[in-house]
């Protein structure tokens, strides 16, 4: 997951309201979101290559997602996946300011990361590459390949966005799918210097990122009422579009709709 944009109980009517975009590489081979086999808790895709994950949520409640920190030349083939880190809160039982703990202790098994961990009593966000774990309070949140709300354009774009969502008394996939839609790359002046050259800043600068290799490979939007019913949304774009939407009730057994868009 590469840019994630969250309202944390700020509407009367929600919750949590997240919408998110995970920009990867076209040939790595993933599943998308699914109650998984081995823990029908866990909603969520799956990376097929280290068998983590980047977003997802369980019928109690327990929600996380994690980013990439970017950080050029520093890629090392001995470190743990970061998908794992998600997979690891999802399928525990940990609280999540606990489990934020352990994993800072644990900090340099991993390369740079984000991390978000919540239930429906709080949210935790860490990143490896900046202080000690932080509960988030209510708020508008942005989160890409730097520290939570760092002002990249595009982390300011979906944080102003989401905002104007939050003024409706619903709040739609509809309206948050589009939000993640926008391929407008950054006007030169405002791309951020992290290292890897204007050209590549330029290119990853949208908020959907297209290339001939890598690029937003899903988006991913969730919405959780105050009520404590889940609607979870996901449009697959590469290898093939696909949408699949799943809807339950937090301590409940979810029902699913499945579609598939051309």
């Amino acid at each position: 997951m590469c840019l994630i944009a969250f309202a944390y109980d700020v509407h009367p009517n929600y919750k949590l309201i997240m919408a998110a975009n995970r920009d990867e590489y076209y040939h790595r081979p993933t599943k998308p979101a699914h109650f998984w086999q081995e823990d029908v808790n866990v909603l969520a895709g799956k990376d097929l290559e280290k068998m983590g994950t980047w977003m997802g949520i369980t019928k109690s409640g327990r929600f996380a997602a994690v980013t990439n920190y970017r950080e050029p030349g520093k890629r090392m083939s001995d470190k743990k996946s970061r998908g794992d880190l998600v997979r690891r809160y999802l399928c525990g039982k940990e609280h999540p300011k606990c489990y934020m703990s352990r994993i800072a202790g644990e900090s340099g098994c991993y390369e740079g990361f984000n991390l978000i961990c919540g239930d429906q009593q709080s949210v935790f966000y860490y990143s490896n590459r900046g202080g000690p774990p932080i509960a988030l309070k209510s708020g508008v949140y942005g989160l890409s390949n730097a520290l939570l709300d760092d002002p990249w354009p595009k982390v300011t774009l979906v944080k102003q966005q989401l905002r104007r969502c939050l003024r409706n008394d619903t709040v739609t996939h509809d309206q948050l799918q589009k939000i993640m839609a926008n391929a407008e790359p950054a006007r030169d002046e405002q791309l951020p210097e992290t290292g890897v050259g204007a050209k590549i800043e330029k290119l990853l600068s949208p908020v959907f990122i297209k290339s001939e290799t890598y690029g937003t490979r899903s988006t991913t939007t969730l919405l959780v009422k105050t009520d404590g019913s889940v609607d979870f949304m996901e449009n697959v774009h590469v290898p093939e579009n696909q949408s699949k939407q799943f809807a339950f009730q937090i301590g409940e057994e979810p029902s699913l709709w499945d579609s598939n868009r051309e």
